[in-house]
């Protein structure tokens, strides 16, 4: 006879709390130690979403915490499933996604002896999360869940790592207590009005003021933020998140507006290697920073760069600190309109040039064509959402197309979690169409979730710029050591429609732009995982000057 369960087994309390927190789905790979959480999950009205590599389980949990604004839960086992999981960890980090991995773990009561898989899991994920512990007992289990998911939400969002020893999680809880909502609840450092109004008089005071916002503000909830505080004080409000800096195509030029500021307000904003630490030619060198954020050494970063041009800086989390700026601007009324229109304007631009973008070499498609078809899918509905990932490609996508919502590597500036983060996006939002645009390099990084996307029914359309080589580091050789310098970037022209297909996805190739709009439909239609495999010309990225 199978083993009468537990009531308050470990496992059990946490699939409890976990249901309590809001959660309905974790993205996760079985293994040994977290087989009884598995079991728990079946009658604790928790979803699996089993994958097929554990830093996929990350990157699902991170595209769903960024569109939703939940916190993504991840489930891995222990060892080197733990290990597979941590360098998503540091993806999320950078993007500041409020993500929960946790992990199986030898039982504590063999630690020291060499258990199985034993590894030294919190110290390893440490350096890439907010906070990375051990769990001491089944009695800690619960307190443990709602602690993570407190501190991923709280100040900058990022993500937490748990350890679950599998005595843990398969002995029983002697308590029977259960977190309170407030315990789940991210602390917040508020902006108050006093602080809120000098900032903003400092602003008006300015001629060419400028508001920064960083990555966890790019969410759709974070650019209904932003885009307030630019309404109400008529200062343009620009969020940050791409590893490309300044040089972020779906920015247009304005890093030629940025450099013209006398004011700029960093709101969660980092000032580093995306803003080149604050010096010229990207500002100028009288420009004055004030700074918001939720982390106290920021602004020693930051002084460190700056010196006395930094003048003033407030303790407050990125959320806050936008209503307490928006109210007190909503007091004075807008100001700097010419100024705001010139950076909008600045932003908006793309060269005349590509609406006649044409490839010059055959049965190939100039990046341009093969994007531009992809808008009319993204404005079917009012959720789209655009994952964007790899090198050259894209950043084609990223100055091609809008979506409402749009999910990219970050400012870790990593690349292969575009599969994943479209199945995370998809989980979030289950109406809207969800496009993927990755390169060929990228693809090869998880192509077998395309099988976690059919087995949970999962459609989304991804579209592979495939131009055979792993271009962005083809175009650092060519631009760096010369063209009689190129090495080990070259791929092969694979038909990854048919990788897709075997899957049990749908798949299409591309080479000529006439047939690109009716096969982005065809895919869209077909309800089930898509890859669009286009034949692109392998250009560099969009390096935008007026």
């Amino acid at each position: 006879m199978p083993p009468v369960k537990q009531k308050n087994r470990g496992a059990n309390v946490l699939v409890r709390t976990l249901r309590d927190a809001g959660v309905r789905q974790v993205f996760t790979v079985s293994g040994n130690h977290i087989m009884s959480v598995f079991d728990a999950a079946l009658d604790g009205g928790i979803e699996l979403i089993h994958a097929r590599h554990e830093a996929a389980t990350v990157h699902m949990a991170d595209a769903l915490s960024r569109i939703s604004g939940e916190v993504g839960i991840a489930l891995v086992t222990g060892g080197p499933g733990h290990a597979n999981a941590v360098s998503a960890l540091y993806t999320a980090r950078m993007a500041e996604a409020p993500v929960v991995l946790l992990s199986g773990h030898a039982p504590s009561n063999q630690l020291g002896m060499g258990a199985f898989q034993e590894m030294r899991q919190a110290d390893m994920a440490a350096p890439v999360t907010k906070a990375a512990w051990t769990c001491s007992g089944a009695d800690a289990v619960a307190g443990d869940i709602a602690r993570a998911i407190r501190i991923a939400h709280s100040g900058r969002p990022g993500p937490v790592h748990v350890s679950l020893p599998s005595d843990a999680l398969e002995g029983n809880a002697n308590s029977t207590t259960v977190p309170t909502t407030a315990e789940f609840s991210p602390s917040r450092a508020l902006l108050d009005a006093h602080t809120a109004d000098v900032l903003v008089g400092r602003l008006r005071h300015a001629s060419r003021p400028m508001i920064l916002a960083g990555p966890a503000c790019m969410t759709r909830r974070g650019r209904a933020l932003t885009t307030a505080l630019e309404a109400a004080a008529g200062i343009p409000v620009v969020g940050m998140e791409s590893p490309r800096g300044l040089a972020d195509p779906s920015l247009g030029v304005f890093a030629e507006l940025l450099a013209q500021a006398d004011c700029v307000l960093l709101v969660g904003k980092r000032l580093d290697f995306t803003l080149r630490f604050g010096k010229q030619p990207a500002f100028a060198p009288r420009c004055t920073f004030l700074q918001i954020d939720a982390e106290e050494e920021e602004f020693e970063r930051s002084r460190r760069a700056l010196g006395e041009r930094l003048a003033f800086t407030a303790l407050a989390d990125a959320f806050s600190a936008f209503n307490a700026l928006t109210q007190q601007a909503s007091a004075s009324g807008p100001s700097h309109a010419a100024w705001r229109a010139e950076v909008r304007a600045a932003i908006k631009y793309r060269p005349a040039a590509w609406d006649h973008a044409a490839s010059a070499v055959p049965e190939r498609l100039h990046p341009v064509q093969a994007l531009r078809p992809l808008q009319a899918l993204l404005d079917k509905h009012p959720d789209a959402a655009l994952v964007s990932d790899g090198g050259e490609f894209g950043q084609w996508a990223q100055a091609c197309l809008a979506a409402p919502h749009r999910i990219i590597n970050g400012v870790a500036g990593s690349i292969g979690s575009a599969l994943p983060y479209a199945i995370g996006a998809r989980c979030a939002l289950p109406d809207a169409p969800v496009v993927a645009v990755l390169g060929d390099g990228t693809f090869g990084f998880h192509p077998a979730e395309i099988d976690t996307a059919v087995r949970y029914n999962l459609p989304f359309v991804a579209v592979i710029g495939n131009d055979a080589r792993w271009n962005a580091e083809y175009q650092i050789q060519l631009r760096e050591y010369g063209a009689d310098r190129l090495v080990a970037c070259d791929l092969r022209p694979t038909r990854y429609d048919l990788v897709s297909m075997a899957f049990g996805g749908y798949g299409d190739m591309v080479t000529d732009v006439a047939n690109m709009a009716a096969s982005v439909e065809r895919a869209h239609s077909s309800g089930v995982p898509a890859c669009l495999n286009v034949m692109i010309e392998g250009i560099a990225a969009p390096q935008l000057k007026r």
